[in-house]
């Protein structure tokens, strides 16, 4: 595989879930991308989603989720071997979004897949829907956008750096690179906390925490009893993240996000969005001060055929995780009307709606 960037891959794999079947004519796919430490698991982490007469039908849908490329839950990435027989490590090339785009249209090839009704992710996720309309029009039928962004704002990269410089800050790393058998913990899960604090917002950590200590939110699972319990909210995920994920990998992942710019080779962003020919909704979360909700005002100004829906959360840029429910019938009710407007019956105008 040929890298955007230079280089490339003499071979890689991705490691996937399907939901359904794919249909004799190969045209009822509908291809799901995860978030930035996600995993192929989308019936686990957007269950609200998946069900008969629900969003994700696999009655209807044969559904696909892959673990995307420069990952570590399967997917070829640092984790994994070079053709030396040792872990790419640190050596591992640099990446795009639109790398990982293709790596997943290949994987659309090699599943016999014709059509796609719908592509749909939010955050990194949401990135990757944009590269595919723009990748993959001949196959692509619609795309839904959560919590994205045309490109990645100077803001997102500011937060990537220091979460960057985190990880290359701790002990454990030596000119850049680290033994895979003995990660830096400690520098990956401040990066991992740097990154919490930026996807929940001030309302929601308030209501949740306050100033109650530990013991009062946690009781015996206090890590730090007497300390605020915000603090041992941060500490878990901290710990619990630099148990399950590797330095590399992430390091591998917020550099693919940071190069995403969809203007890039297209005339600029204007240029590229009016070149998105299918029909596309646009989802923003009130609460979000990662990927603000004027980005997504941007993607719904910018791309033909759009509609834009706010949703009403609490809990910042995680609300489309966390809030997913609220998600489910404004994606429902898109491909309802795309159903719709296919049998002549109606048309989507270019509206806004709010889910609360």
């Amino acid at each position: 595989m040929a890298l955007e960037l230079g280089g490339m891959l003499p071979t890689y794999s991705l490691a996937y879930r399907t939901w359904g079947r794919l249909s004799e004519d190969a045209d009822n796919a509908v291809v799901v991308c995860h978030a930035l430490t996600g995993a192929s698991d989308a019936d686990v982490w957007w269950k609200d989603l998946f069900g008969e007469g629900k969003a994700l039908d696999p009655c209807k849908d044969f559904i696909v989720c892959s673990n995307s490329l420069g990952s570590c839950y399967g997917s070829t990435g640092p984790t994994t071997l070079h053709p030396d027989g040792k872990r790419w490590g640190a050596r591992f090339p640099k990446i795009t979004i639109r790398d990982q785009v293709h790596a997943q249209m290949a994987l659309a090839d090699a599943l016999g897949i014709r059509r796609i009704r719908l592509v749909v992710g939010g955050s990194m996720g949401g990135l990757q829907v944009l590269e595919w309309a723009l990748l993959d029009q001949d196959r692509v039928e619609s795309i839904a956008v959560v919590a994205a962004s045309a490109l990645h704002s100077s803001w997102c990269i500011a937060w990537s750096a220091t979460q960057r410089m985190s990880i290359h800050s701790d002990p454990g790393f030596s000119n850049g690179d680290y033994a895979v058998e003995a990660p830096p913990r400690k520098g990956l899960g401040i990066a991992r906390a740097i990154a919490m604090a930026t996807y929940r917002s001030h309302g929601s950590l308030g209501m949740r925490y306050g100033r109650i200590t530990g013991i009062e939110a946690f009781g015996s699972n206090a890590k730090a009893p007497k300390e605020f319990a915000v603090r041992n909210w941060v500490a878990h995920h901290a710990e619990s993240f630099a148990d399950r994920f590797d330095a590399n990998s992430y390091l591998t992942l917020i550099d693919a996000m940071d190069t995403h710019d969809v203007g890039r080779g297209r005339g600029g962003v204007d240029a590229a969005l009016a070149g998105v020919k299918v029909p596309a909704l646009v989802i923003s979360i009130d609460s979000d001060a990662l990927y603000v909700p004027a980005e997504q005002a941007c993607l719904f100004e910018g791309i033909p055929d759009a509609r834009l829906v706010e949703i009403t959360s609490l809990h910042g840029h995680d609300g489309f995780l966390i809030d997913a429910a609220r998600l489910e019938p404004a994606i429902r009710e898109f491909r309802d009307d795309l159903s719709s407007r296919a049998r002549g019956d109606t048309f989507i105008s270019r509206e806004t709606a709010s889910y609360a």
